[in-house]
């Protein structure tokens, strides 16, 4: 499975982007969908998941102001990301997890680049 990830970009802070992760199989397959990020110097962290079920999580750093949505059609998870910060500046990145009876399948886009000014 490859994933795609687009929509990064500058922005103001309190600005919004829409980042997308595009899916070569069928995303309703998967266990799990999540967008991590990392920013310079820091090490990576989960932002948001989305279940099979539709359940979702988001860290806290994040919590009302991003929501992660999926396209089954499409093969395609977004992230909504709204009143941007400095802080929210890092590399995304799209991931998707597939459960097997023993390990799983483990799947990663290629990062794109958020920035938002101050």
């Amino acid at each position: 499975v490859q994933l795609q990830a687009s929509g990064g970009g500058l922005v103001q802070a309190g600005g919004s982007l829409r980042l997308s992760c595009a899916a070569s199989a069928s995303i309703l397959a998967m266990d799990a969908m999540s967008w991590y990020r990392q920013a310079p110097g820091k090490q990576r962290e989960l932002v948001t998941t989305i279940s099979s079920a539709g359940s979702t999580y988001y860290s806290d750093s994040v919590k009302g102001r991003f929501t992660i949505s999926r396209d089954g059609a499409k093969n395609t998870v977004y992230l909504q990301m709204d009143s941007l910060k400095p802080e929210d500046t890092a590399v995304y990145s799209c991931r998707a997890v597939r459960r097997r009876l023993v390990g799983r399948d483990d799947y990663w886009g290629q990062g794109t680049q958020v920035t938002v000014s101050s």
